[in-house]
């Protein structure tokens, strides 16, 4: 068995731990990068399928998405925008299809009217929250003990409204049924995006996609690490004191004065570790875990439906796929559409053959689209709920009562060991941004505690000598 010795290990190849590496590396610590999988990028994928390029994984950039940005610019790479001319469609309760342009549905005068008024609500309720501490605010315990369904339903007996002000953040984003997470962990959610707004409105939140697809983030960050960088190599055992770590895995031993586990909360308990964690992080990594959505991409010899007029931004909250979008990758002749089925909805067609399952949801997509939607010429599902080193999509969050109990705790280090992925951020909570942002937060945590054992031992002779 190999040894490597380095000053900082890093457990994870995707966003946020190639980023903690390239920081840590700068300001002159050596690094060596652990990866389970056998590829770079974590839940950030871009492969071929059946001669098509479809992004697996994340792939949107939004425009407050500073730290995403300045990564993508620092790497040469280049953006397009989301195709979003024409019309958006919507089906209703009653199954019609309804074209409008603009972020407002085409309900009735009074369900627009309700929406409206509970958004504005949301949108106050929201600027209180430091997307950072939302465990802090005053009402924290009282938004954590109500399921956001049941604090929608509280607001209006508008069935419609409720429906689709609730898939913002349930089936869109945190991929979990609305009684199944807190008012808190929603309101956390848009406070992450800078509003409840910013969260519904798709020509914000998905607004430009990278050329050649986003997994290049990690990939181009992690070959500047060159050999540091080893994959298939799970960490089985982390040993940790306070001289350092040492972990384990099938072919390697690495020992280093510092860890970053960087990667989803729900793969904790993969690594036996040495002692124990402490009881408040055991009791609070039970409280996570991860939503899940397939991401299904269906590819066409053309995006016909630009010539009906439509942008291919479609919602329903009445339909297995809940949203979907115009995914045509640049300048590409053929057009792609991805659609999202969610939660209880991806359980449900899980019980379906294969075939079944894309009948399924190539009729749904055909409500939206017509029957051309049927017949693409390349189908795929991304189902990360079977992928064993993420365990399911987009991110992990707290059940009832979690954000409020342990939110505080959720980023604490312990001893040696720092904690770094989306799954842990304020701003940029779930997306690539955020990876990116908690990949800097852990390298400055260890930056500043080894400047600090360093001020320490030059302390030590002066003290002796007194």
């Amino acid at each position: 068995m190999a040894d490597i010795t380095r000053d900082v290990l890093i457990v994870g190849a995707g966003a946020a731990g190639t980023t903690a590496a390239n920081e840590l590396r700068k300001a002159g610590l050596s690094v060596v990068v652990l990866e389970a999988r056998d590829r770079v990028g974590g839940r950030l994928w871009t492969d071929v399928i059946d001669g098509a390029m479809l992004e697996i994984g994340g792939q949107w950039v939004s425009p407050d998405q500073d730290a995403l940005i300045e990564t993508i610019d620092e790497l040469g790479l280049e953006t397009f925008s989301r195709y979003r001319e024409g019309d958006s469609v919507y089906v209703g309760p009653d199954g019609a299809l309804h074209r409008f342009t603009g972020e407002m549905f085409p309900v009735s005068a009074e369900t627009e009217k309700v929406i409206a008024e509970i958004t504005e609500r949301l949108d106050a309720m929201v600027a209180e929250i430091d997307p950072d501490r939302p465990y802090a605010h005053p009402k924290a315990a009282e938004w954590d003990s109500v399921t956001w369904d049941a604090w929608l339903r509280e607001q209006s007996d508008d069935d419609e409204a409720v429906r689709n002000l609730a898939f913002a953040t349930g089936s869109a984003m945190l991929t979990k049924p609305t009684h199944a997470f807190s008012l808190l962990q929603s309101l956390l959610m848009a406070a992450s995006a800078g509003s409840y707004s910013n969260l519904v409105d798709a020509d914000f939140i998905l607004d430009k996609r990278v050329v050649g697809g986003l997994q290049q983030v990690p990939q181009l960050l992690a070959e500047r690490l060159g050999d540091d960088v080893l994959l298939n190599q799970p960490v089985r055992t982390l040993e940790w004191g306070e001289h350092g770590v040492t972990a384990t895995t099938d072919a390697l031993t690495v020992r280093a004065r510092y860890a970053i586990l960087a990667h989803a909360p729900v793969l904790y308990d993969r690594i036996s570790f040495v002692p124990s964690l402490p009881r408040r992080q055991h009791q609070m990594h039970q409280h996570l875990s991860m939503g899940f959505v397939i991401k299904v991409h269906a590819v066409y010899d053309r995006p016909f439906w630009r010539e009906q007029g439509l942008s291919g931004t479609a919602f329903s909250p009445y339909e297995l796929v809940h949203e979907a979008y115009d995914n045509t990758n640049h300048a590409d002749e053929r057009g792609t559409l991805v659609g999202f089925v969610s939660d209880q909805n991806a359980d449900d067609v899980f019980e379906l053959s294969a075939e079944e399952r894309k009948e399924r949801i190539l009729e749904s997509l055909s409500h939206y689209y017509g029957p051309e939607a049927k017949n693409p010429v390349v189908y795929y599902e991304s189902d990360w709920g079977t992928e064993e080193w993420t365990r399911g999509a987009y991110a992990a969050s707290f059940d009832m009562g979690g954000l409020h109990r342990y939110g505080k705790d959720l980023r604490a280090s312990v001893g040696p060991i720092h904690f770094a992925c989306s799954d842990l951020a304020g701003a940029g909570y779930q997306h690539v941004d955020g990876a990116i942002r908690m990949g800097r937060l852990a390298a400055a945590q260890i930056l500043d505690a080894d400047r600090s054992a360093v001020a320490d031992e030059l302390r030590e002779p002066a003290l002796d000598g007194a």
